[in-house]
């Protein structure tokens, strides 16, 4: 499969930090990728690159207004996220069970 067919998945689109910043930049607001450049240190090529991917995951969208491509944030595609990592967090409330245990445990022993 050649780079320019490949589909992002959600997680190869969130693994790079960049692109979460730029998620971070199109949580309140559609910007264009003149506004989004604003705030790298990076081409403006390097970051229609990272929106390519983004798009490509489904987590924002671009729309063509005027002479500019806008972006926004698509929150719908975040579901994926939040349902694998919901099934994750109860390991995670069973550590600070125990952790919560084992201090009131000590607590009392003093």
């Amino acid at each position: 499969m050649s780079s320019s067919a490949q589909k992002y998945d959600v997680f190869q689109a969130i693994a790079d930090p960049t692109r979460r910043e730029v998620l971070k930049l199109l949580a309140h607001n559609e910007l264009p990728i003149s506004e989004i450049t604003s705030h790298f240190p990076m081409s403006r090529t390097a970051i229609a690159k990272h929106l390519h991917i983004l798009s490509e995951a489904n987590l924002v969208s671009g729309q063509k207004v005027g002479r500019e491509k806008r972006y926004r944030l698509q929150p719908e595609t975040f579901q994926e996220l939040k349902d694998w990592l919901s099934y994750y967090e109860q390991f995670w409330n069973n550590k600070l069970s125990m952790l919560k245990y084992v201090v009131e445990s000590d607590n009392g022993d003093s």
